[in-house]
């Protein structure tokens, strides 16, 4: 029931212009860095050759592009889940749904592997990108991993709060509002916290996810990317548990 879930709502983002007009800019603008930092890295090899330790193509050119998506995926989820929950409040199909022999994990599951499936796309594209230096040279794979890692833990976060503030409404733009503002506060919590070794900074998801941009798995972003997906997933299925009791 999960993937029937998953797939119904793959084909309504796919039937809609948003999705293909995102994934096109998205393209356009990775596309843009990766060429500009490659005619950035191909002009300063020569100085790059008299260092130590230089930087190689990948942390040079991959890095930045792979920062710009987690940018680009955290102002963009806002448009993608407002709708996951709140047009179904707003459409009165919800009831439908909560009366339904099916259980509230497997709907709030089925939205949101739908949509994490939809933005694995923007990392297969920043992949591909990537390993299209090997055309012309070598790349540190370890990194290219960890990128694509930190960048699909980071998406689910971002997704499954959207989800869930979704789930409290039932006007979209509401959601989308609500979400990016929360997506905000979440990012800026490092910058305001003026001690580096801040509880406030463990906060941050786009903190976590720059241990992953240097190439570093780090256990505890690791984990606690996992647990907020997971926690934020919880309370949605407790949101919509409530309501079939109530209901």
């Amino acid at each position: 029931m999960i993937l029937t879930i998953a797939r119904k709502e793959l084909k309504l983002l796919f039937v809609s212009p948003l999705a293909w007009t995102f994934l096109a800019l998205i393209q356009l603008m990775l596309t843009w860095i990766f060429l500009g930092r490659l005619d950035a890295f191909l002009e300063l090899q020569s100085q790059f050759m008299q260092i130590a330790n230089p930087p190689g193509a990948t942390e040079v050119i991959i890095v930045p592009v792979f920062a710009v998506a987690s940018l680009v995926l955290l102002m963009a989820t806002p448009l993608f889940t407002m709708r996951l929950m709140a047009e179904e409040w707003r459409n009165h199909t919800m009831t439908l749904l909560i009366s339904a022999p099916i259980s509230m994990t497997a709907i709030v599951l089925g939205k949101f592997l739908g949509l994490l499936i939809f933005f694995l796309l923007v990392t297969l594209l920043a992949v591909m990108l990537s390993l299209s230096l090997l055309i012309g040279g070598t790349m540190d794979l370890g990194l290219l991993l960890s990128n694509a890692i930190g960048l699909l833990l980071l998406t689910a976060c971002f997704v499954s709060v959207g989800l869930y503030i979704s789930s409290l409404t039932s006007h979209p733009a509401i959601a989308a509002v609500g979400t990016l503002g929360v997506l905000l506060a979440l990012w800026i919590a490092d910058i305001v916290a003026s001690d580096a070794s801040s509880v406030i900074q463990n906060f941050s998801l786009l903190r976590h996810y720059e241990s992953f941009n240097r190439g570093l798995i780090d256990s505890f972003s690791l984990v606690f990317l996992v647990l907020f997906t997971v926690t934020f997933l919880i309370l949605t299925i407790r949101r919509l548990d409530g309501e079939r009791l109530h209901g």
